[in-house]
């Protein structure tokens, strides 16, 4: 909620927090991405070992030794495995970025987020329709 002594951030203020938030929500999809990375590619470590397995039993133990030795917990980075490099993603990228927009918002919009799509309801909602309300109480 806005103090009664603040006020409301000015048109260029508003835009620069909208662009600042779009990039905050783009990395959020990055980080998803990277999540799905790293599942995705422990998944196919178990994988690689049931594939050792299954290639001892069919009698193709060199095959199968070599495929262990070489490839089964391998490095996806040099010295680093996948959750390795998400918590440097995390530690080095997402969490500063993060940090900074909302130290950003806490500074010029007492912290409310999304200011530009706020406004931007305004304008396109039908005031007065029951499925335009301003809020979910109600609010016309």
């Amino acid at each position: 909620m806005t103090s009664p002594d603040h006020q409301e951030p000015d048109e260029a203020t508003v835009r620069a927090l909208g662009k600042l938030s779009e990039a905050l929500e783009t990395i959020e999809r990055a980080r998803g991405s990277l999540y799905s990375w790293h599942q995705l590619t422990g998944k196919a470590d178990f994988e690689l070992g049931d594939a050792v397995d299954l290639l001892a039993r069919a009698g193709h133990q060199d095959l199968a030794d070599e495929l262990s030795r070489e490839l089964v917990g391998r490095n996806v980075l040099p010295g680093r495995w996948s959750f390795q490099a998400v918590e440097e993603y995390d530690d080095s990228y997402y969490e500063p970025i993060r940090d900074f927009e909302k130290r950003a918002r806490s500074g010029l919009a007492d912290g409310r987020r999304h200011l530009f799509e706020a406004r931007l309801k305004e304008q396109r909602r039908t005031h007065g329709h029951p499925h335009h309300t301003a809020g979910p109480d109600g609010n016309r």
